[in-house]
């Protein structure tokens, strides 16, 4: 009975938009949406989402609505999209909201939480919880003039890519890697040498050995990267994001005058995309961990318990820490911890255990 209600929900609203009268229609300013992303568009999921999302959301207002997309660096470097968007430079921007850390420290938290909720729970968080509430005050309170939505949900990401095997805690101490957000944080705080760079720099920065390690995001989007050709030893399970999220973001004053349909289109195109990511990429990866293992000689290989051990508490002393410094990351994280309570609590009783793991 609930998937017929969600589906007749959505069958009315489809109805009420598809009959607004024509003249209202034709009243509409068109809307054109010039959106610098972070993250090139060939990659998986995360990458495709937002031409998936653009076509969609053309075709639903009758070309009302368009985008221009602008691969990274065309217009606005990566880590300069939330500025740009939020002072008009451009009107809208796809970007993962860890990159505006440095301004709002609870950013990272919707992103993604280490040995936090899965991809469903940080889903329900943000639409049946505070989440997305929480995410919109973030950054408000930090002077951004930007509509957040968040945006391309997928699972877990690995754990990581290196050059040697990490078998005990001390094989991390003075490491020299490429690790994001908290998760960062975290591998700082058991003693390796952090760096942020964008996707397109880290390959080259494996191959010069300026790095010894990296993390990105899932393996079907690390394999577009080159990944493997270096690095021979992939760990999971991606302690640091079990699920992550991208964000899309659009000026206040560009959302604002947009007409109530024009809105609502974009609302419901972005809760469709976030299905299609999750779709689409839980769809696509165990194929490629076969292929680095057979083809490329990778080593998949899980976390040792006393690893993941010394990870969660190190994490631990870590967002106790920013909970000191910063009152809306206390704030995130302690309502995302009483959600993830509840949910927990659901979880071990409703879900089959998993199958077990294979040995390679």
């Amino acid at each position: 009975m609930k998937k017929f209600g969600l589906i007749l929900m959505v069958l009315i609203v489809s109805l009420a938009l598809a009959t607004i009268s024509p003249f209202a229609m034709a009243e509409e300013e068109q809307v054109l949406l010039k959106i610098p992303v972070a993250f090139p568009t060939s990659l998986p999921s995360i990458g495709t989402a937002l031409p998936w999302f653009a076509k969609n959301v053309e075709a639903a207002s009758g070309g009302s609505i368009k985008c221009i997309i602008y691969e990274p660096g065309k217009l606005v470097p990566p880590f300069e999209i939330h500025d740009a968007v939020s002072t008009g430079k451009v009107n809208a921007g796809y970007t993962v909201t860890g990159y505006a850390a440095g301004k709002v420290p609870s950013a990272d938290l919707f992103t993604a939480a280490p040995f936090g909720p899965g991809p469903l729970a940080y889903l329900a968080w943000f639409y049946e919880g505070n989440g997305r509430a929480l995410f919109q005050e973030a950054f408000d309170k930090a002077g951004y003039n930007f509509k957040v939505f968040p945006f391309a949900f997928i699972g877990p990401e690995t754990g990581g890519w290196f050059t040697k095997p990490i078998e005990e805690p001390k094989d991390l101490k003075g490491l020299r890697i490429r690790f994001f957000g908290l998760g960062g944080k975290v591998m700082q705080k058991v003693g390796a040498s952090v760096s942020l760079i964008p996707g397109g720099e880290i390959f080259p920065a494996l191959e010069k050995r300026a790095i010894e390690g990296t993390e990105f995001s899932q393996p079907a989007i690390d394999a577009k990267l080159g990944f493997s050709k270096v690095c021979k030893y992939n760990y999971f399970p991606g302690w640091h994001q079990p699920a992550s999220q991208c964000e899309l973001i659009i000026n206040k004053d560009t959302w604002n005058s947009m007409s109530p349909r024009q809105q609502a289109i974009i609302e419901l195109a972005v809760r469709a995309a976030n299905s299609y990511t999750l779709a689409n990429s839980e769809a696509i990866q165990g194929k490629i961990i076969k292929e680095n293992a057979k083809k490329h000689r990778v080593h998949n290989l899980y976390w040792s318990g006393k690893m993941l051990e010394a990870l969660k508490k190190a994490w631990l002393e870590v967002a106790k820490e920013m909970s000191a410094k910063d009152p809306m990351f206390k704030k995130t994280w302690d309502d995302l911890q009483a959600f993830m309570v509840e949910h927990d609590y659901w979880e071990a009783f409703g879900y089959l255990p998993r199958p077990p793991r294979p040995k390679k």
